[in-house]
């Protein structure tokens, strides 16, 4: 009876360590993806900057990292190529060429 409770004890515990050594490779899985994440987000936020930055001479974002439209009266929506898509509203002020950005979001597919 002894040799059987010392069994079933040996077994849980190496369940046990199952368990915490698949929770750990979880763990690490997560980590990485957190930081990939967060690399692409920081890679669209600097495309849209550029964009953002250069909006008075759209000639010379032909071939940006962004997609640029006219919201009216000076206003553009510029979003972001790359995942996650990125979009910002910005103000273009007609004089001073300062762009000025007046919201951003994340856009869901």
């Amino acid at each position: 009876m002894i040799i059987a409770w010392a069994l079933s004890l040996l077994t849980l515990l190496s369940m046990l360590v199952i368990q915490l050594e698949r929770l750990a490779a979880l763990e690490v899985m997560s980590i990485n993806t957190y930081m990939q994440s967060q690399k692409e987000f920081i890679a669209a936020e600097k495309s849209l900057l550029e964009c953002e930055q250069h909006l008075s001479n759209i000639r010379t974002l032909e071939n940006s990292n962004c997609h640029i439209q006219s919201a009216g009266k000076n206003l553009w929506l510029i979003s972001s190529k790359s995942k996650p898509s990125l979009e910002i509203l910005v103000f273009l002020d007609a004089k001073t060429h300062i762009a000025t950005r007046l919201n951003w979001r994340q856009k869901f597919e």
